[in-house]
């Protein structure tokens, strides 16, 4: 895919505003950040639809009846948003979403998301920014490998903007069924885990085993395989997991807690977008 005027704009303080981290994309495909409330609702109704009506979670409260999917979080993250401007201009162009949670900002609502369900203790405690990366979805007719990279590359924008050096957040399997998944949980933790200076832990009361099948016991190329698209592209910029998965009822899902220091990313996006960020140009790779 060819990248032809792709573009990186930054500031020097301040929040993001509409046009920071643009990247026009063969025309009508765009990543960038919320621009407006308006964009925002239209991300929660993309992550309702995805979530509650295609994948059968559990609203709560008044989400059935707005139609959306949203908490207290979102009013302190910034919003990804893949955008098709062929659909029409505003929310109804939002075919793709990422809620990024900057620690700064969510020392002002007395934590992040991922600890609801993790201690995170030490990447609290881990020096320099960190990002909380989660409810990433995408409209059914746009699951494929171009929009995942533009979703990519967003992420890797907002981390040179801000200078994240570790990203972390809840990443899902299908379904509550921790036997129809032990394969998928074992090789994670035996080939995945994270060391220990970085190794979360589900929290006690919600702690699920994931050393199911003995290391010999596993097909590994087979596991990854059948692992959902998210949770291998964190594998392939050289994440690792947390100790232990949690049960997710709400969301039908079973959580495992990836992390991923940048300095360890080396991608083709990231590497591109660090010399963008810093002034060079260059052709993108296709």
């Amino acid at each position: 895919m060819s990248d032809e005027s792709a573009t990186i704009q930054t500031r020097s303080t301040g929040s993001p505003s509409a046009g920071d981290l643009g990247l026009a994309i063969s025309g009508s495909m765009e990543v960038r950040l919320a621009a407006d409330p308006a964009e925002v609702d239209a991300a929660q109704a993309l992550r309702y639809r995805v979530f509650y009506e295609e994948r059968n979670a559990r609203p709560v409260g008044d989400m059935a009846e707005k139609r959306r999917d949203f908490d207290e979080y979102d009013d302190i993250a910034d919003h990804l948003l893949v955008l098709d401007h062929s659909r029409g201009e505003g929310p109804q162009a939002v075919v793709g979403t990422y809620r990024l949670i900057r620690r700064s900002r969510a020392d002002s609502r007395g934590g992040f998301y991922t600890a609801g369900e993790y201690d995170i203790s030490k990447i609290v405690g881990f020096p320099g920014e960190v990002l909380e990366l989660g409810r990433s979805c995408v409209d059914a007719g746009y699951r494929n490998r171009p929009t995942m990279q533009l979703l990519w590359k967003g992420i890797a924008a907002f981390v040179f903007r801000y200078d994240i050096t570790l990203m972390f957040g809840c990443a899902s399997l299908p379904g509550n069924d921790v036997e129809a998944i032990a394969g998928q949980l074992s090789y994670l933790y035996h080939y995945h885990l994270a060391p220990e200076r970085l190794r979360v832990r589900a929290l006690p009361h919600l702690h699920v085993e994931m050393n199911r099948r003995a290391a010999d016991q596993i097909d590994a190329k087979r596991a990854l395989a059948s692992l959902p698209p998210l949770i291998k592209g964190y594998l392939r910029l050289g994440g690792f997991v947390g100790d232990g998965a949690v049960i997710d009822p709400q969301f039908n899902t079973t959580d495992v807690c990836v992390i991923v220091q940048t300095d360890a990313v080396t991608d083709k996006y990231y590497r591109h977008y660090e010399r963008e960020a810093r002034g060079g140009r260059e052709p993108e790779e296709s």
